[in-house]
């Protein structure tokens, strides 16, 4: 460990103790001068039961200080080699602060026996003490940065095997503030010629192999001159999102999850779906009518179409219900139109001027009308509201492994590719996209893709497949 790693991570005991006190005292005193915050506001009256600032401090301030510390250890924050980002951080210490919040007040309550003498003290000091703390932080942390930019405390990496790191992981070595990445090396022999020139903090190594003499002498040089030495998962080279390290008996074992939808997850975006398809059907039931009139007048029955499309794990298909927007026979001359396909980068078809669609479903289509009544596959549990676009059997019998990872979730009825320009995209990218969203979905996600969807149907900057 560098010794500025060491450095920072023990400045931070200093810092937060100042934190603490500046927040404390800022409450009393604020408290004591009948001040609460809103402006050209007094709602407080004069505090009868506030302690004299001694006793506060002797009775209170020093004891609940040390506790907050410890809560603030016992979440990870004094970790001398720091792995959390900022954001990381600044959740902990919001955490510790309301456990210590807790804990004053059923301090107080069961063993004191009598509330806390003044309400709006410790609630300004709940808030000073999240601010102060966190500008601690930040002022260490750009105090760190500034000193990394002039090579201080920056670690030195190196990387060695028959291949370079991946993609992801140069990207990272070189643009990351903590590193500095020297190069790679192909072998041993090359990387004992560099080590005295460069003196490495990190060997990265990017084939290990435990059968392998070559990786055994690796390890061995690099303990023996207090070198760090790691090594990158090839298996894992392309999927960086959902490792978690766990333990076989006393092994250490690398779990790659395909996706953060299971377990909770899972669980709590079925409820948003339905809460979500339920309210939407409520509300667009008059739009369903008046849709279905149009279609029943100028065209005729059916005025529903069903697609059958492949569901998640690619384990069976799912009837994907549409309102009808093309001519009765137009599976059957799609074959006809096959050749004039405009996709040649994959196997999906599209014609921009198909003329299959009726003058009605011209209209479905520019604001994806037709698309409506998918709410009831949602609400059925076929489809979710947000995910990759259900495709048909023929075009996934086309798809290759790596395109077949989508099928990890439920396909939606909008996704991150809908968002993000989908006529404009080739396949490939439209695949990578829909993994992105698969590995790292979140509620939050999903309703940033439903918002940036209305406005891409609203703004016309869309295209259908």
């Amino acid at each position: 460990m560098k010794r500025s790693e060491v450095f920072f991570g023990l400045l931070r005991i200093p810092m937060d103790m100042l934190a603490i006190a500046a927040a404390l005292l800022a409450s009393y005193r604020l408290r004591e001068a009948r001040i609460d915050l809103i402006p050209n506001v007094q709602l407080l009256t004069e505090a009868q039961t506030l302690p004299s600032f001694e006793a506060f401090v002797r009775t209170f301030a020093i004891s609940s200080a040390v506790v907050l510390l410890i809560l603030i250890a016992l979440l990870g924050l004094y970790a001398l080699r720091a792995t959390l980002s900022a954001w990381q951080e600044a959740g902990r210490m919001v955490i510790a602060v309301f456990v210590w919040l807790v804990g004053v007040m059923a301090w107080f309550f069961l063993v004191e026996r009598e509330l806390f003498y003044s309400r709006m003290l410790l609630a300004h000091a709940t808030v000073f003490l999240i601010v102060f703390l966190w500008m601690g932080r930040v002022a260490i942390l750009l105090f760190q940065r500034a000193l990394m930019r002039h090579g201080v405390g920056v670690r030195m990496v190196i990387s060695v095997g028959a291949q370079p790191p991946s993609h992801v992981a140069q990207e990272t070595l070189m643009h990351d503030w903590h590193y500095e990445y020297i190069g790679h090396v192909p072998d041993f022999t090359a990387l004992k010629r560099m080590i005295p020139r460069c003196r490495p903090d990190l060997v990265l190594q990017t084939d290990p192999n435990p059968q392998s003499k070559d990786t055994v002498t690796l390890i061995d040089y690099c303990r023996s001159r207090h070198i760090g030495y790691a090594f990158l998962p090839p298996v894992f080279a392309d999927v960086p999102h959902q490792l978690q390290v766990e333990r076989l008996g006393l092994v250490p074992v690398l779990r790659f999850q395909p996706t953060p939808l299971d377990g909770w997850g899972k669980v709590w975006k079925r409820l948003f779906d339905m809460v979500a398809s339920a309210a939407l059907l409520s509300v667009l039931l008059p739009v369903f009518l008046l849709i279905a009139i149009v279609i029943l007048l100028t065209s005729g029955w059916p005025i529903f179409y069903v697609s059958r499309r492949v569901g998640e794990r690619a384990d069976g298909l799912v009837p994907v219900i549409k309102f009808r927007s093309m001519i009765r026979d137009a599976e059957e001359r799609k074959m006809e139109l096959l050749g004039e396909n405009e996709r040649k980068d994959g196997p999906l078809f599209k014609l921009t001027n198909d003329p299959r669609i009726t003058p009605v479903g011209r209209v479905l289509h520019r604001f994806d009308l037709d698309e409506l009544p998918q709410l009831f596959n949602v609400l059925l549990g076929h489809m979710s509201l947000v995910g990759p676009r259900p495709h048909l059997p023929e075009e996934v019998d086309r798809y290759s492994p790596y395109e077949r990872r989508v099928f990890a979730v439920k396909p939606g009825m909008t996704g991150l590719a809908q968002v993000s320009g989908r006529s404009m995209l080739k396949f490939r990218e439209e695949v990578q996209l829909d993994l992105r969203y698969v590995e790292e979905w979140s509620l939050l996600f999903d309703l940033w893709i439903m918002w940036r969807t209305i406005w891409v149907v609203l703004s016309g900057r869309h295209a259908r497949n």
